[in-house]
């Protein structure tokens, strides 16, 4: 517990640090989770080289039936946003009927046609 002075009242206050709350929530398996996932994410900044994201939210209920004296259920929520690969791109022209190409429409056809073979080879 770490001790709160109230900036109005002067009153000292002990609360929670919500690390250790994290840290304890179902018996530490939520802290476990949160660090795989956190990790996860470390490994996808370093082998895309972008930015990524993770966001922790506590959800508190109010308790059941709107009973002071019962328990409040509190979760905790997370969100990972990792980068990905750039995903790989290719020229496309489209043609006259919108379709996507690989060749240029407008580019004029050139016929090719295979050399003609020698295996008589010239003595310099």
């Amino acid at each position: 517990m770490t001790e709160h002075i109230d900036p109005t009242t002067g009153e000292i206050t002990e609360k929670a640090p919500v690390a250790a709350f994290i840290a304890s929530h179902l018996s530490g398996r939520t802290e476990e989770e949160l660090s795989v996932e956190f990790h996860t994410l470390l490994e996808a900044v370093r082998a895309h080289g972008k930015k990524g994201s993770m966001t922790i939210t506590i959800v508190v209920d109010p308790p059941a039936n709107g009973v002071e004296s019962a328990p409040m259920p509190i979760g905790i929520e997370s969100a990972v946003k990792a980068p990905k690969p750039t995903p790989v791109k290719n020229l496309y022209f489209l043609d006259d009927d919108g379709l996507p190409v690989r060749e240029d429409p407008r580019q004029m056809a050139i016929p090719f046609r295979d050399a003609p073979t020698n295996n008589t080879f010239k003595d310099a």
